[in-house]
């Protein structure tokens, strides 16, 4: 598909700082940072608790649990998100005064989704008198329902854009929610966990509860590794909240003060803990946690974030990585199919739907949510890719582009079509949703004509957005470890991405399916390294000697010696 670059216009305002660099000021300040309080990552910068809807009820709950000892159970979610909110919620409840606390995460590939009713079954099992769920539980009407029918209180946390009707909990804690006045709406559901632990803990001081027990109060940060980690793995909106959040916790993680299962992750991607950024979470630790969910049962990956010992933690995480291994060979088959499936079934780019629906037998359905995204990304449209739940259903992940809401994109073919979805829940950029098997076809025309609805043609134009060029002067390591340690980067705050023409004076391949190479950006100027990843030598354009590249900064260590490297991410040949 073609791609064609735009680059990024800085917003007006005073200088951000008198000591940082221009190209880093000019990088910020087309991401929106106005001010030079807006860089401030303290904690004093976050939002206050006091904000977020139904926190007072939530804490009532829990207090009163902790006074009369009652049994807490946590419902939490099979993704790197609801498996932090669910250690969490255990080491920051135990820490607070329940004794009397565990957990229960659905497999999804037997109750799926969520506070089921299905799944209340289970739990009534372990004798709960309260219910707390993370990351999950504000779409569960008939689970909370259940719940309260058995005799159990349910406290909801979660984030999720709520439906139309909310369930009847005892409490419920979401950013989203209609009443909410919090002005971060963009908290993962770790991220809200965190918020009501902080709000426990300020009641039980003001209580006097820790005074009495002859104990001091626990620090709440001391778990902001796990909020960082769900916070970057959910692929959330990094506002400046998410920010501080993530920023506090690579803090933590750097200085060595982190969970040993968070460093034992790190370690079986092979990145250092002490030079962690958030792309270290990102793609080393987060898929790995996350191939439990999609392939086993997240409980591998949550007792990973809980055990204390780092032996153990390194066994686990290795057993993690084996996972992730397997599923990296799932996803690649079912890409492949894909592709395939492209390429035979659509002539030309023009004849594409507005948005792709893909589906085969044999795929894995803890894994379409990544192949969703990968086609998304080559086609620069939404696309959901379907497994089969059952013999009668399939399961969906959508993956969306800029401008398009897609959970409120299905909310709008349910109403439309009342009956076609079966279930549906997400963001803007991600959903889930369950469709009748034999509904495919009439679910593809409907989803297709809801997006012709909202989407004109040139939404689906495939725009890079750079922060423009640099000079042969600014290709250096004081300006690439500049741009690494403004971070956090990530979603809806990009790393930071320029494009150059370059002439290319040598290629190899290193690991098998990454280029090296070799670029000078002047006549007068040195050589700069820089590396391709997942570009083999045959799919290199023949007679590529001079290029236009779109390329990350990026700080290369090798032998405990730093250098200046480019990570080329689009390149287009502009001549021999």
């Amino acid at each position: 598909m073609s791609r064609r670059i735009q680059r990024r216009v800085p917003v007006d305002g005073p200088r951000l700082g008198a000591d940082l660099h221009p190209v880093l000021e000019r990088v910020l300040r087309s991401r929106g940072v106005a001010a030079a309080g807006d860089l401030d990552m303290s904690l004093a910068g976050l939002a206050p608790y006091h904000d977020l809807a139904g926190l007072e009820p939530a804490v009532d709950l829990l207090r009163a649990a902790i006074d009369a000892d009652r049994r807490v159970l946590v419902v939490g979610d099979f993704d790197a998100d609801g498996a932090t909110a669910t250690a969490l919620a255990l080491l920051g409840l135990r820490a607070l005064g329940l004794a009397r606390v565990d957990y229960l995460v659905p497999n999804r590939f037997e109750y799926g989704y969520g506070l089921t009713p299905e799944i209340v079954a289970v739990a009534r099992t372990r004798e709960p008198d309260l219910l707390v769920t993370v990351d999950n539980g504000i779409s569960s009407v008939d689970g909370v329902a259940a719940a309260r029918a058995a005799g159990m209180q349910v406290l909801i946390t979660d984030h999720h854009l709520p439906g139309a009707r909310l369930p009847a909990a005892d409490a419920i804690v979401n950013p989203n929610r209609p009443d909410c006045a919090f002005p971060s709406k963009c908290l993962a559901g770790v991220g809200v966990m965190f918020y009501l632990l902080a709000a426990l803990r300020a009641r039980l001081r003001d209580d006097g509860a820790f005074e009495r027990a002859g104990i001091e109060a626990p620090n709440v940060a001391r778990w902001l590794d796990l909020v960082a980690l769900g916070t970057v793995a959910d692929v959330v909106p990094l506002d400046r909240n998410n920010r501080i959040l993530v920023e506090q916790g690579l803090r933590r993680i750097r200085a060595g003060r982190c969970r040993p299962g968070i460093a034992a992750l790190l370690a079986a991607g092979r990145r250092d803990p002490r030079r962690c950024v958030a792309a270290d979470l990102a793609f080393a630790a987060a898929p790995r946690l996350n191939a439990a969910g999609r392939l086993t049962d997240m409980s591998v990956g949550i007792e990973c974030l809980l055990d204390e010992d780092p032996a153990g933690c390194a066994r686990r995480a290795q057993a993690l990585d084996a996972l992730n291994r397997e599923r990296r060979e799932i996803e690649s088959d079912m890409h492949d199919d894909a592709v395939a499936w492209l390429e035979s079934a659509v002539a030309h780019e023009a004849d594409l739907p507005f948005g792709l629906c893909l589906f085969q037998e044999h795929w894995h359905q803890g894994v379409v949510g990544i192949v969703a995204s990968r086609v998304k990304e080559r086609v620069h449209r939404p696309v959901i890719a379907f497994a089969r739940e059952d013999d009668e259903t399939l399961k969906g992940s959508a993956r969306s582009i800029p401008g398009l809401h897609v959970r409120d994109t299905l909310d709008a073919v349910a109403a439309h079509h009342p009956g076609l979805l079966l279930k549906f829940g997400g963001h803007a950029m991600a959903a889930g949703l369950s469709i009748r098997a034999t509904d495919l076809e009439r679910f593809r025309a409907a989803f297709d004509a809801e997006l012709r609805r909202l989407l004109a043609g040139a939404d689906l134009d495939d725009v890079l957005h750079t922060d423009g060029p640099l000079s042969p002067e600014e290709l250096d390591l004081p300006l690439a470890r500049a741009l690494r340690d403004a971070g956090p980067w990530g979603q809806a705050f990009p790393e930071p991405l320029f494009d150059g023409e370059f002439q290319v004076l040598s290629r190899r391949v290193v690991g098998e399916r990454h280029l090296k190479l070799k670029l000078r950006s002047a006549e007068d100027a040195a050589p700069l390294d820089a590396i391709a990843f997942n570009v083999t030598d045959e799919s290199w354009p023949s007679g590529a000697a001079r290029i236009r590249v779109a390329y990350r900064l990026d700080v290369n260590e090798w032998q405990g010696t730093e250098s200046a490297q480019l990570v080329v991410e689009w390149l287009e040949v502009l001549g021999p």
